[in-house]
């Protein structure tokens, strides 16, 4: 029943940007965070940010300055704003539900970013 869906994704040149969203339907009990994870071709997924249910962001070092999550609670939505983009930062994105019960974790499908240099 639940489902996450992102989208966004693309092409962009170094230095562009991109705005992935994630729609999440279904019931989930209670949620304790929202976060974004990368993996690109041949490497082991990663975790890039993350916004708890009060509100507070971390990021990882590789994006601090560059990336910006949020949400949008009305729309059950959560945001990754990443600017400044580097031909490194290519990946498939997923978007992730932390929630307070049994399954605990949620994810998405994937979106596709691509940045050429």
């Amino acid at each position: 029943q639940v489902q996450l869906v992102e989208s966004g994704g693309g092409l962009v040149q170094a230095g562009g940007s991109l705005r992935l969203s994630c729609e999440v339907s279904g019931s989930i009990f209670s949620i304790n965070a929202m976060g974004w994870y990368r993996q690109a071709p041949r490497k082991e997924r990663e975790w890039v940010a993350s916004i708890t249910s009060g509100g507070s962001t971390n990021y990882a070092d590789s994006v601090k300055g560059r990336f910006t999550i949020s949400r949008d609670n009305a729309k059950n939505t959560v945001y990754l704003q990443m600017n400044s983009l580097k031909p490194e930062d290519t990946a498939v994105y997923y978007c992730k539900v932390q929630a307070r019960a049994y399954p605990f974790n949620y994810w998405g499908q994937g979106t596709q970013v691509t940045v050429s240099s």
